[in-house]
C-alpha cells in the first residue's frame, strides 16, 4: 500500500517531461554532431586506440 502517492509523482514528472519544451543550444549541438574543435579532443584518440587493441588481439588469436 502507499504506492499512490509515488505514482501520482512519476505520472506528473513524466508529463512535464513529455509536454515541456526545454532550451536546447543548437549551436552547441551543432559542434557536437559536426565533432568541431570545441569538444576537447576525446572523439579521435579513443577509437583509434581501441581499433589498436582489437588489431592486437585479432592476430594474437591465429
Amino acid at each position: 500500500m502507499g504506492r499512490g502517492r509515488a505514482k501520482a509523482k512519476q505520472t506528473k514528472v513524466a508529463r512535464e517531461l513529455k509536454y515541456s519544451s526545454p532550451n536546447t543550444d543548437l549551436e552547441a549541438l551543432q559542434r557536437e554532431l559536426s565533432n568541431g574543435d570545441d569538444g576537447g579532443g576525446r572523439g579521435g584518440s579513443q577509437d583509434e586506440s581501441d581499433d589498436a587493441d582489437d588489431d592486437r588481439w585479432a592476430s594474437s588469436d591465429r
